[in-house]
């Protein structure tokens, strides 16, 4: 974290609008903030930690944030800029704080407030600038939280130490020095850790044990599932031996009993493919056996149905006669309507004729008595046909006139009968275009039906595609989590080995460097040990004693060896760099051994293929898995349609039921009126004569 610009205004101490450039600060390296009591410097750090958290490190200060010297139109607020995991971001936070109305007198409460903010080389029209992340509490404290990795009491514990507890730490003795950081720190994590490093030692310690223990049970459940054939190589017997290479002993025991029981398992494969072709051929027979007892059983049942109409015909050949009796009777209806019509008309005529008589006899008694019957009794025709003359008589009269009133009645009747031919040509028709509609539906359901078959293969084809399609995307969704868990480490395989094709040289350098290090400590160790003698001589003083010899006198004083005169300092320099090198050499060879062993875990899990071809066949399963998608969804609308054909064969069948027994009901009863027709055609014929009509 590096903090480069805070800006206050209205906070603590601070009236108006105060900016600390800590870049400014910072350019020389560490920085001071120094000023007198109350002049604001905690009130700094407080404003740094509430931009940061919301909150200052001294929770009884939190309500008096603002200062009491600012202008109340002005709000409290504090705008940070820094820098966190390589990220520019800028904090602005306005506490929860009372303003005057804008409107009338008096205050209102103005909410707390939080904007956060990035610095990005493109905020909008390619021109760079602040572009904002959040304006909510929750999401901008989360986000800090995340980059600083701090919660608040942390961040005031280890980068702002509370000054009180900083004066008693100057106070204090090493035992409560030590406590005082105990708690500033909170060291007491690490003997935490401590301790469950060590359990986690027990812990791992026991499970070797445990896992010993156990290599040894399927030592011994290998040893009994083998068989007494089956024995070490070699005379070892796994059971016995304890040391470090137990594991690698079992493995190569176990290598051998494996490639035993392979060819156990390929003998027991060729058994297992002869007893499923034998399984197979006797599945056949059994399918043909069962195909047999079907037809069996049907024949059984159709004879059976077929003993049961039997007992029906006696039954149904009556009611076949009475429904042709019912039938034929259905002609006699119109004869009935006849006879009644002619019936009710022959009561009228015989009314009128008594009427007509006594009104006659009135008549011709009034004609007789003046003498004018002959002049009255115009040429016609007597009963039996012969012409009245005017001569006749009164019964010749009558007789003329019973023949007419004969003729008017049967014409009367013929009329009647005439109307009804009218009506029956008239039902005809309906009847007939009745006939032709339920035809035409007939012949519908018919064609729709013959074609119901077809339809019903194609979509039952459709379903078993989708439900094999279905299949096919279970078996592919296995084989894409393989092939991108492939991918994945053949990139991650890729890319170690740049890194250690990058680290290799490095590593070698540094090894290099290390043993330079050493043979240049080791030479300059040999060089001192040759120059301690011209050191002791330099300390020789004529008249005083040798410190070696305890002579007085110094004929031949040791010189310094050529090269210059290494001192006990640039011994310990070379030792330093020595470690110092040597440190960073383990450094780097444990990092490069490290990367080593994920690029042989990240190459077994790859296999030998490369991460083009993994993509491409990722790829092509990708699209393998989009098209039978594609086909399995289809599933439910073929199922819906296949439901909805069976309905409508199940209507068709219907209607073709209906049409069928409809147009036989039609069929017999336009031939009762054809019949019917004919017959009363013949008699309006034979009454009209040579007239168009009855009634003309």
């Amino acid at each position: 974290m590096r903090l480069h610009r805070l800006t206050v205004t209205a906070f603590g101490p601070f009236a108006g609008t105060e900016t600390v450039d800590f870049d400014a600060l910072a350019a020389g390296g560490l920085f001071l903030l120094r000023g007198a009591t109350g002049a604001g410097k905690s009130s700094v750090l407080d404003a740094v930690c509430f931009a940061l958290y919301g909150e200052t490190p001294n929770a009884r200060r939190a309500s008096r944030l603002r200062s009491d010297h600012a202008d109340p139109k002005q709000l409290t607020q504090v705008r940070l800029e820094l820098t966190l995991g390589g990220r520019r971001l800028e904090i602005t936070r306005l506490p929860e704080q009372r303003r005057p109305k804008k409107v009338g007198s008096g205050t209102t409460v103005e909410r707390a407030q939080t904007l956060l903010r990035e610095w990005a080389a493109d905020a909008g029209a390619g021109v760079p600038g602040w572009r904002p992340l959040s304006k909510s509490h929750q999401e901008a404290g989360e986000e800090i939280h995340r980059l600083i990795g701090m919660s608040r009491d942390q961040f005031c514990q280890v980068v702002l130490l509370p000054q009180g507890d900083f004066a008693r730490f100057l106070k204090a003795d090493s035992e409560e020095r030590g406590k005082l950081l105990r708690r500033l720190f909170d060291t007491e994590r690490y003997g935490l850790v401590e301790s469950w490093l060590a359990e986690r030692r027990r812990a791992q310690e026991a499970a070797v044990q445990a896992g010993r223990r156990r290599l040894r049970d399927l030592v011994s459940k290998a040893e009994q599932a083998a068989g007494p054939g089956a024995e070490p190589a070699e005379g070892w017997v796994p059971a016995e031996d304890d040391g470090p290479d137990l594991a690698a002993g079992v493995l190569g025991w176990a290598a051998i009993l494996r490639s035993g029981a392979a060819e156990q398992a390929a003998v027991a494969e060729a058994a297992l493919d002869g007893a499923q072709a034998a399984h197979r051929a006797a599945q056949q027979a059994r399918e043909a056996a069962e195909e047999v007892a079907g037809r069996q059983r049907r024949h059984r049942e159709a004879l059976a149905r077929a003993e049961r109409l039997a007992e029906f015909e006696p039954a149904a050949e009556r009611d076949g006669r009475r429904l042709a009796a019912a039938q034929q009777a259905v002609g006699v209806e119109s004869a009935l309507r006849l006879r009644e019509g002619a019936a009710e008309a022959h009561r009228r005529a015989r009314t009128a004729e008594r009427q007509r008589r006594e009104a006659l006899a009135g008549a011709l008694g009034a004609l007789g008595s003046l003498g004018a019957l002959g002049a009255l009794a115009g040429p016609g025709a007597a009963p039996g046909g012969a012409p009245v003359g005017a001569e006749a008589g009164a019964e010749e009269l009558a007789g003329a006139e019973r023949w007419l009133r004969a003729e008017v009645v049967r014409l009367e009747a013929a009329r009647a009968e005439e109307r009804r031919c009218a009506e029956l040509a008239a039902e005809q028709r309906s009847l007939g275009s009745d006939l032709r509609g339920a035809e035409e539906l007939a012949e519908e359901a018919e064609d729709w039906l013959a074609e119901f078959e077809g339809e019903l293969s194609r979509l039952e084809e459709r379903q078993a595609g989708a439900r094999a399609a279905g299949a096919r995307v279970e078996q592919l969704d296995g084989r894409r989590a393989e092939s991108a868990a492939r991918l994945a480490a053949a990139r991650e395989r890729d890319g170690l080995r740049a890194e250690i094709a990058a680290a290799e040289p490095r590593v070698a350098g540094l090894r290099t460097a290390a043993l330079d290090a050493r043979e240049h400590g080791l030479d300059l160790r040999d060089r001192r040990l040759a120059g301690m003698a011209a050191e002791l001589a330099e300390r020789l003083r004529s008249g005083e004693a040798c410190r070696v010899c305890g002579s007085p006198e110094h004929p031949a004083p040791a010189q310094a060896a050529p090269g210059g005169r290494v001192s006990a300092e640039d011994e310990e320099r070379a030792a330093r760099a020595l470690d110092v090198a040597e440190r960073v050499w383990r450094q780097a060879d444990q990092a490069l051994t490290a990367l080593r062993v994920r690029e042989a875990s990240a190459a077994g899990a790859a296999g030998p293929d490369g991460a083009d071809v993994l993509a491409r066949a990722l790829a092509e399963l990708e699209h393998e898995h989009r098209e039978a998608l594609g086909a399995a969804e289809a599933l439910g609308r073929v199922e819906q349609e296949i439901g909805r054909l069976s309905q409508d064969r199940a209507r068709r069948l219907d209607e073709l039921r209906e049409a069928k027994e409809r147009a036989a009901v039609l069929t017999d009863r336009l031939q009762q009126l054809d019949a019917e027709q004919r017959e009363s055609a013949g008699r309006v014929a034979a009454a009209r004569g040579g007239a168009a009509s009855v009634a003309e």
